[in-house]
């Protein structure tokens, strides 16, 4: 069976093969929602599909600022015009390649590919180890991330009720949550951050220094652009453009999907976020499971 009719027979069943009593199943340890996912795709995926040598693969935790990312190197690709990014959607522009839809979009993608993915390293395609496909890693508070990720699970309907926050932290720093660990998510992709091909940023250096973040990128991928049109990134990747921005902010997901009455895809764009929701009792925790997860780290994050 070709990928295409893989996607499509499977998007057909996949609601179908599993108890209603849970939104997720288990692929190599790892849970996925049932909508949209299967373990054939994730499978395909892993150790099928091609990773072409101008593949530009934005690779993230959940809300790590993924859709930051997606958006800036779209402005790059075009130089600093904004008008692929207000009249194309993101997922158009930057297909996941692990859900039905993204898989989709992403095998009849015409190269130069724009691509993003939230995969472990151990599940990302096997291709990528023989392409000169570029990797670029965005890494953001943990802290952060579970406080954005429970938000937005509450208005997501594939997506388990995280019940309290109290309960979600455990959830989360047991790494029994959609695409895993956190912890073992940033690790095994930290181990190839010694390859040419592999840049890793943090979603805080991006709220630091947007500019100086953009000229690094380019320098990654090998794209020259004048002053003004890194200024037009960097104008036009701001947060503020990006939440009023239809085709970037996910106010066109379907109601199907995401309830937007409950949570926004965009939703605030800071850092330390997690101050207001975290009680001292709860950040004391989080911060001990954190150094006995990481003490093998031999790397320092900005939020260490």
């Amino acid at each position: 069976m070709m990928a295409e009719d893989i996607v499509a027979h499977q998007s057909a069943v996949e609601q179908d093969r599993f108890p209603m009593s849970s939104k997720y199943f288990s692929h190599k340890g790892i849970l996925f929602p049932k909508v949209n996912y299967s373990e054939e795709n994730l499978s395909y995926v892993e150790n099928e599909f091609q990773l072409l040598d101008d593949d530009i693969v934005t690779v993230t935790y959940p809300r790590s600022g993924t859709h930051w990312m997606v958006e800036t190197l779209a402005l790059i690709r075009r130089d600093g015009d904004p008008t692929w990014v207000r009249t194309a959607d993101l997922s158009e522009r930057s297909p996941w390649i692990e859900p039905s839809p993204g898989l989709r979009n992403a095998l009849k993608y015409p190269p130069p590919r724009l691509l993003v993915t939230h995969l472990p390293v151990q599940l990302f395609p096997k291709s990528f180890l023989r392409s000169k496909a570029k990797v670029i890693y965005v890494a953001r508070n943990p802290k952060d991330v579970v406080v954005s990720l429970y938000l937005l699970t509450k208005a997501i309907k594939i997506m388990e009720d995280p019940g309290t926050l109290e309960e979600y932290l455990e959830t989360f720093l047991s790494g029994n949550v959609p695409y895993g660990s956190w912890f073992d998510h940033v690790k095994g992709w930290m181990k190839l951050k010694d390859r040419p091909n592999f840049f890793f940023i943090t979603y805080e250096e991006l709220k630091q220094d947007l500019r100086g973040c953009v000229e690094r990128i380019c320098h990654f991928l090998g794209k020259e652009l004048t002053g003004q049109q890194i200024d037009s990134v960097v104008e036009n990747a701001s947060f503020q453009k990006m939440k009023d921005n239809k085709m970037t902010n996910g106010s066109l997901l379907p109601d199907s999907f995401m309830d937007q009455k409950k949570g926004q895809m965009l939703r605030k764009g800071i850092c330390e976020d997690w101050k207001n929701h975290l009680t001292p009792k709860q950040e004391e925790h989080f911060n001990h499971v954190y150094r006995e997860k990481m003490q093998d780290m031999n790397m320092a994050f900005p939020w260490d």
